[in-house]
């Protein structure tokens, strides 16, 4: 009885020091990526601190950003592109899953905006 449960004690040990080395290897093993894109944006010639504080821009902005949000097929990198508005035409820039969610959040402003107001500069996200 007693070698029994020494057994299961050093089995749960075991078990437990096989699960934190391999959390610790895994860790060890993955590269670490940083979410901020800061360098990479800083190539980019408009930026969403260009933008002016004009009325116009940020009621256009805010439709922009309504459409989007309104589509519920969209994945939340889509829901979450830059949005610039400057003198009436809007840029939009960030990645997408696929380029099907590209075109499709083109036909989405379509409604709300004319065609010949819109850069598109979304990536497809790989």
């Amino acid at each position: 009885m007693k070698s029994n449960r020494s057994t299961s004690v050093a089995s749960a040990a075991l078990a437990v020091v096989c699960a934190i080395s391999s959390v610790v290897c895994l860790a060890q093993m993955s590269p670490q990526t940083s979410p901020d894109n800061s360098n990479a944006n800083s190539s980019h010639q408009k930026t969403a601190d260009d933008q002016p504080n004009d009325s116009t821009d940020r009621a256009i902005t805010a439709k922009v950003r309504k459409a989007i949000m309104a589509d519920k097929s969209l994945s939340t990198y889509a829901h979450n592109i830059k949005i610039i508005t400057m003198n009436g035409k809007v840029t939009l820039k960030g990645p997408v899953q696929s380029e099907e969610e590209k075109q499709r959040i083109v036909s989405d402003l379509a409604e709300v905006i004319p065609a010949d107001s819109l850069t598109n500069q979304l990536t497809v996200k790989h």
